[in-house]
């Protein structure tokens, strides 16, 4: 069987992508960057695994349908993580238009709902299948200043639930993973100081790797995971406690 994951040429999307192949999936490695997504499955492949570049934007109808043929034309998609994201940028109230709510609905909400219609009727007819969503913890650990991305994420989860229970008949579950701040490349730009001050806010002690949201996301796509659905499991070392 095969994994679709959008977004999965960098940052959490390649650790996901690489944790799903180490466990046995042809790994569906969706992005608009073929080069990196090409460099992602030469790595996967070059450690046993396998992987396909599926090049395409996840907030288009019709490049979604035609990244889902490709992968099936591989191997039959069982599992599909929604993890495409985009600029998450800060803004006041006054600073926040529709537009700028709009634009985040459609990586964090469109995008999902494309890829599941594009998957449902082939879930529903092998009796069964896994969608992860990645959502963040800024649904319950709100930040100042980021309210488009915040009611964008909080719609996905919103998203997710209404999925599962609609879907659970047909055997297919619908989960969310919720990291906490977990930097990857797109962090780079971070100063050292903001990422300090957060690590001093997680009672863990650390800050999240992205193997350890890959590691919630294979649970979520694994048989062990069958009866599990409707669930959002925040990965922040405890964050949401404080």
């Amino acid at each position: 069987m095969s994994a679709l994951v959008t977004g999965g040429a960098k940052g959490l999307g390649r650790a996901i992508c690489e944790r799903l192949a180490a466990d046995g999936w042809v790994v569906a490695v969706n992005d608009l960057d073929e080069a990196t997504a090409t460099e992602t499955c030469a790595a996967i492949q070059a450690t046993g695994g396998q992987a396909v570049a599926v090049i395409g934007d996840a907030t288009d109808e019709v490049a979604v349908a035609d990244a889902v043929a490709q992968a099936e034309a591989i191997a039959p998609i069982g599992a599909a993580v929604l993890n495409a994201t985009g600029p998450q940028p800060d803004g006041s109230i006054e600073a926040t238009g529709w537009r700028e709510v709009t634009d985040e609905l459609d990586v964090f909400v469109k995008s999902p709902l494309l890829v599941c219609r594009a998957l449902l009727d082939r879930f529903r007819s092998r009796g069964g299948g896994r969608i992860v969503h990645i959502d963040s913890e800024v649904v319950t650990k709100t930040p100042s200043h980021r309210a488009a991305y915040v009611t964008a994420k909080s719609a996905q989860a919103g998203l997710m639930r209404a999925w599962a229970l609609e879907a659970a008949p047909h055997g297919i579950t619908v989960n969310s993973v919720a990291p906490g701040f977990v930097p990857v490349e797109r962090h780079a730009v971070v100063p050292a100081e903001a990422v300090e001050e957060y690590r001093r806010t997680v009672p863990s002690g650390r800050m999240g790797v992205p193997a350890d949201v890959a590691a919630a996301v294979a649970f979520f796509c694994s048989d062990e995971a069958s009866f599990v659905t409707g669930q959002r499991l925040l990965v922040d070392g405890g964050r949401h406690l404080t």
